[in-house]
C-alpha cells in the first residue's frame, strides 16, 4: 500500500501527498473514528488509491509528537514570532510559548519582528533579550519584513523541516511568510489600537512549500495553559534552571525554597537570569493550583 503525508485537511477531507509529490484527495476510514484516531496535518499514513485523484486512509503510522491547537503532529521546529512593538514584546508569555514547545520535543526559533519600528533605545533592550536568550542555548533571530533583516538566516532553517509559525495575533507571521514567498498572498490584519491585538486570518490548518521545507501557518497555541505539563516536570522546559539544578543539594528540588539550591544560587551570580527565574516560579505555582482533571 502506498505512503504519504498529510499537508491539509478540510471538511472531512485529507489531501494526501504521496511519495512521487501527487496529492491525493482522501477520506478517513470509519475505524478512526472507532478506536478514537483522528488524522493530522503532518501524519504519515497508509492509503488507498480509487483513482489517480481520490482515495482512503487506512492507518496513521507512529507520530513523534501532536499539537491540540493548532491541530498538527510530527513537527520538527517552531518558530515563535514575537513582535518587537505593536504588540510590546512580551518575555512573559514567550517563556509560555517555550514551555509549551519544549514540553513537546519541538525545536524554538525566537524570530523577533517589526525591528525596524522601534526607537534606538528600544532596539537595546530588544538586543540584551536576545542576548539572554541566545547564552541559555536558543537560536533567536532579529527581522523585518519592510528592510528584509534577517530572512537570510531563517530560510535555511526551513530546509527539509516540518515547522509552525506561532505567536500573538497581530505580531507579523503571516507578513514574514508573505516576504519569504510572495506568491502565497496571505491574508494579513492591522492590529486593533483598542485591544492591542490582531484578529486571526487563519482559518485552516495546511502545510506549503517554503525554502525546501514544509510550515503550518496557523493560529499559533489558541491555549495557553499548561494543561499537560507537571510542575515536577517543569524545569526540564528551562534548559538553564535543569542544567544548574543537577547541583542542588536535595534530589527532586523544586528551586523555591528548599535550602542550599543551586538554582536560587545561580540567580543571585547572576548564570540564571532573574526574570527567566521568576516566571519558573510563577509556572510553577500556576501547574501546582491547577484544578484536577477526570
Amino acid at each position: 500500500m502506498p505512503e504519504g503525508k498529510i499537508i491539509k485537511a478540510l471538511s472531512g477531507f485529507y489531501y494526501v501527498k504521496d511519495e512521487n509529490g501527487e496529492l491525493i484527495q482522501c477520506r478517513g476510514r470509519g475505524v478512526f473514528r472507532k478506536n478514537k484516531v483522528t488524522p493530522l496535518v503532518g501524519d504519515y499514513v497508509v492509503f488507498q488509491a480509487e483513482n489517480d485523484t481520490d482515495g482512503y486512509i487506512l492507518e496513521v503510522l507512529e507520530r513523534k509528537n501532536e499539537l491540540v491547537r493548532p491541530p498538527i503532529a510530527n513537527v520538527d521546529q517552531a518558530i515563535l514570532v514575537f513582535s518587537a512593538i505593536k504588540p510590546d514584546f512580551s518575555p512573559l508569555l514567550l517563556d509560555r510559548f517555550l514551555v509549551l514547545v519544549e514540553s513537546n520535543d519541538i525545536e524554538p526559533i525566537i524570530c523577533i519582528s517589526k525591528t525596524d519600528l522601534i526607537s534606538k533605545d528600544a532596539v537595546q533592550e530588544i538586543e540584551n533579550f536576545a542576548r539572554s536568550y541566545r547564552e541559555i542555548g536558543y537560536r533567536v533571530l532579529l527581522t523585518s519584513t519592510k528592510e528584509r533583516e534577517g530572512l537570510d538566516q531563517l530560510l535555511p532553517l526551513l530546509d527539509n523541516q516540518i515547522s509552525v509559525f506561532a505567536g500573538q495575533s497581530g505580531v507579523g507571521k503571516s507578513s514574514l511568510l508573505n516576504t519569504l514567498r510572495p506568491d502565497l498572498d496571505l491574508e494579513t490584519n492591522e492590529i486593533s489600537m483598542s485591544l492591542g491585538r490582531g484578529k486571526h486570518t487563519t482559518r485552516h490548518v495546511e502545510l506549503i512549500e517554503v525554502a525546501g521545507g514544509l510550515v503550518a501557518d496557523t493560529p499559533g497555541f489558541s491555549s495557553l495553559e499548561f494543561l499537560t505539563i507537571e510542575a515536577e516536570e517543569l524545569s526540564y522546559c528551562f534548559p538553564e534552571i535543569y542544567k544548574v539544578g543537577a547541583n542542588c543539594k536535595f534530589r527532586g528540588c523544586t528551586h523555591i525554597s528548599e535550602p542550599k539550591c543551586a538554582v536560587r544560587q545561580g540567580v543571585e551570580d547572576g548564570r540564571i537570569e532573574q526574570f527567566r527565574y521568576d516566571h519558573y516560579v510563577s509556572f510553577y505555582e500556576e501547574i501546582k493550583e491547577r484544578k484536577p482533571r477526570y
